[in-house]
């Protein structure tokens, strides 16, 4: 019986700084033709399902991810990180002509811009015993998938309901557009909703800069999820609760030096969940998102 199995992404991540990399207005000056040589080069496991898997093993929990590794040179690289984070990968399918990666170019002030590229994917349960697996355990995670059909991730939800497994779901901004009568029948089966400012703005359909966070935006926007817990984070203005009409604040957590933004969000989730499964607080559960996101942009590498 796992803790907590994560659904997403896992993907080789590698990251290039430098002197020659220049950083202007807010992005990377890169000439046509142009070669540029990086002082820096670092190699990670990345992916939504590999980050949050990685960071509630450190939390101590018991964890597995689901999702596809490619039969290719990275494959080693990929399992072997994954083994030594103590995640298990017995859940993950291994398929010929498949690729995860991403080129990261990050900038003096943790910023980055990311060139990613993946095969085509579809499915998650690929057959019954997957679903086997997937009922072994105390909560799920569910990571951004766009190129997962809807169909798919409301069977998964609901399955997850039907047996009584905590679901903790972090949408995309694919999904967030949705309309929605299609995002109704997906958060209606949703335990525990943890998104962004942006994403938010993109699912009720509002200028983001006319969204009061502080207030009750539940019950304004989406009522039928008030006894849902939902989570916004909103980079430095920290990150609102939201649940059976109460709002909490939680701020964002000062750091000295940002070296790398990438996966401050699923640190965030990998933090939350970890503490709200140990102590079902969420005020709790939000301060150590806080300390574990802010752990990670300290550092090169989502986990």
């Amino acid at each position: 019986m796992f803790d907590l199995i994560t659904i997403g992404n896992i993907s080789i991540d590698i990251f290039f700084q430098g002197e020659s990399l220049t950083f202007k207005d807010n992005r990377f000056q890169l000439a046509v033709g142009g070669k540029y040589f990086a002082d820096k080069v670092f190699e990670s496991v990345g992916g939504g399902g590999a980050n949050v898997a990685i960071g509630a093993s450190k939390h101590a929990l018991k964890t597995a991810v689901i999702g596809k590794i490619g039969n290719n040179p990275f494959k080693k690289i990929i399992i072997d990180r994954l083994k030594l984070n103590n995640v298990s990968i017995k859940l993950c399918h291994q398929k010929n002509n498949y690729l995860n990666i991403s080129t990261i170019l990050l900038a003096k002030n943790g910023e980055r811009s990311i060139i990613h590229y993946s095969s085509p994917h579809q499915k998650i349960i690929e057959n019954k015993q997957d679903w086997h697996r997937l009922a072994n355990t105390k909560a799920v995670y569910m990571g951004n998938l766009p190129d997962v059909s809807l169909t798919e991730k409301i069977e998964i939800l609901r399955f997850l309901k039907k047996n009584n497994i905590l679901s903790f779901v972090n949408l995309g901004v694919s999904d967030c557009r949705k309309t929605k009568d299609q995002l109704k029948k997906l958060l209606e089966n949703i335990d525990v909703l943890i998104i962004n400012n942006y994403e938010f703005s993109e699912m009720v359909k509002a200028p983001v800069s006319d969204i009061n966070f502080s207030d009750n935006i539940i019950k304004w926007y989406i009522p039928y999820l008030k006894n849902n817990i939902i989570i916004i984070t909103s980079g430095k203005l920290g990150s609102f609760s939201y649940y059976l009409d109460n709002v909490q604040h939680v701020p964002a957590q000062k750091i000295n030096h940002i070296v790398d933004t990438t996966g401050a969000g699923d640190g965030y989730c990998a933090g939350f969940i970890s503490e709200y499964l140990k102590t079902k607080n969420i005020t709790q559960a939000m301060k150590n998102g806080v300390k574990y996101a802010s752990r990670i942009i300290a550092k090169i590498g989502g986990n």
